[in-house]
C-alpha cells in the first residue's frame, strides 16, 4: 500500500509521519503542496507543523494549495485522509471536516503527553482500536481548541463522528473535550494529538499511535 505524506512550506512532522507509515508496513510517498497529482496513492496523511499563511488563520492558505484540490476531489471518490494537528486545521479550512481550530483557551502553546479515549473505532484510521480504549499520545499546539456550533456538536456526537476525546485534563479548551473527529463516511479523520510521535518505545511515551497507521492498511485492504 502507498500512503502519500504532504509537505507544505513550514511542515515539520512530515518525516515523522512518513516514518510511521513505513513502520506500519506501507510505502511512504512524498507529496509537495504544489503538486497537481496524487501519484496513485491509496491514502494520504496531512502532517503537523506550521504551514505557510498560518499567521492569517491556521490552515487557511494551505487549504487552497493545488495538492488540496486533488485531495478534495479524491475524497469524494473514497480516499482515506488523516490530518494531524495543522493537518486537522487544513481539513477543516478545506471543508472536509466541520468546525474550526482556534487559539488555545490559555493562549499558550501546549506540549505534553496526553491521554485520549477512543470514541469511535469504525473509521478507516481506527479499525485496529476499540471504542473506550485509552491512548497516550503527545499533543503540541497553540491553536488546537476545537469549536463548532451547537447543532454541529450534536450531529457529530449523534452520528458517532467524535473519534477521540481528551481525558483527565483538556489541554486547549476544546468543546466537548474533542480531540478528533471524522467525516460522515469515516474515511477522513482529523485530530490534534500526534500519533506519529507515539510509534516507538525509544522515542515516544507509548506505541499507541501506530494503530492509526496500521488501521488504514486493513481498512483499505478490506475495501479492495
Amino acid at each position: 500500500m502507498r500512503i502519500g505524506v504532504v509537505t507544505f512550506p513550514g511542515s515539520l512532522d512530515d518525516r515523522d509521519a512518513a516514518r510511521a507509515v513505513r513502520r506500519a508496513g506501507a510505502e511512504a510517498v512524498a507529496l509537495w503542496h504544489a503538486d497537481h497529482d496524487l501519484a496513485g496513492v491509496d491514502a494520504v496523511v496531512i502532517p503537523g507543523g506550521f504551514s505557510y499563511g498560518d499567521y492569517l488563520r491556521a490552515g487557511a492558505i494551505a487549504s487552497l494549495a493545488p495538492i488540496m484540490r486533488e485531495i478534495v476531489a479524491a475524497v469524494a471518490q473514497g480516499l482515506p485522509v488523516l490530518g494531524i494537528c495543522n493537518g486537522f486545521q487544513i481539513l477543516c479550512e478545506a471543508g472536509l471536516l466541520p468546525g474550526a481550530l482556534v487559539r488555545n483557551s490559555g493562549l499558550h502553546f501546549v506540549c505534553r503527553d496526553q491521554r485520549l479515549r477512543v470514541e469511535s473505532a469504525s473509521t478507516a484510521w481506527t479499525a485496529d482500536l476499540a471504542a473506550g480504549q485509552e491512548l497516550l499520545i503527545p499533543v503540541k499546539n497553540a491553536e488546537g481548541r476545537y469549536v463548532a456550533d451547537a447543532a454541529t456538536l450534536e450531529r457529530l456526537s449523534g452520528e458517532g463522528r467524535v473519534v477521540f476525546r481528551y481525558l483527565e485534563q483538556n489541554p486547549n479548551g476544546a468543546m466537548a473535550d474533542i480531540a478528533g473527529i471524522s467525516s460522515a463516511d469515516g474515511r477522513v479523520v482529523g485530530l490534534m494529538p500526534h500519533p506519529e510521535h507515539a510509534i516507538d518505545p525509544l522515542t515516544g511515551p507509548s506505541t499507541d499511535g501506530l494503530a492509526l497507521f496500521t488501521s488504514v492498511l486493513r481498512a483499505t485492504a478490506s475495501v479492495a
